[in-house]
């Protein structure tokens, strides 16, 4: 999948657009739509299925070192309510590097998202302030297209960050849905 074929997939997606519309519009700095949320997309089209959004969440992710957690949770508190339909996740990654074992402060969304735990995870979307789809996509499309599963260089590095890459694999369940999926340690 290129991507092209991936904005295109996107943009036809009713759903993700609303998403995407609604993420744009939020007081957030550095706003994507990541992980799951955009990968899942991709999983399905490959393998001709289809799983609504609001079966897992929405992944919406941040980077503001000002906003207190409070204010975090408030924006996804407002998000569930208003919106019921998706079960909301807002993130604001200038915290989240105290999920991920040895790790330093992230210093913007992208870096964030590059550091995720799996290649096929560190995917994100966003509407920019003309309306045009941005993509980042740190190890590419072709590895997610082709339904395998790596750590990132990140938590290849670190046998803390790989227990907990080993760990996310057993829990997340994928292959239940998409038995296709290939899971490698490398």
């Amino acid at each position: 999948m290129t991507e092209k074929e991936l904005l295109e997939l996107i943009s036809n997606n009713q759903q993700l657009m609303q998403v995407l519309g609604i993420i744009s519009e939020l007081p957030l700095k550095d706003a994507w739509l990541a992980a799951g949320s955009v990968r899942n997309v991709i999983w399905d089209e490959v393998t001709h299925q289809h799983h609504s959004l609001s079966e897992s969440d929405i992944d919406i992710v941040f980077y503001d070192p000002e906003m207190t957690y409070e204010n975090q949770l408030s924006i996804e508190t407002k998000l569930n309510q208003k919106f019921s339909d998706y079960q909301w996740q807002v993130r604001n990654q200038y915290l989240m590097y105290h999920h991920s074992p040895n790790t330093k402060p992230y210093t913007s969304s992208r870096d964030a998202i590059s550091k995720y735990p799996e290649t096929a995870t560190a995917i994100a979307i966003k509407i920019d302030i003309d309306g045009k789809l941005i993509l980042f996509a740190p190890y590419g499309l072709s590895v997610i297209a082709s339904l395998e599963i790596h750590p990132t260089p990140h938590f290849k590095e670190d046998s803390d960050r790989m227990r907990l890459y080993k760990n996310r694999l057993k829990q997340k369940n994928w292959k239940d849905k998409w038995p296709q999926l290939k899971c490698y340690d490398d």
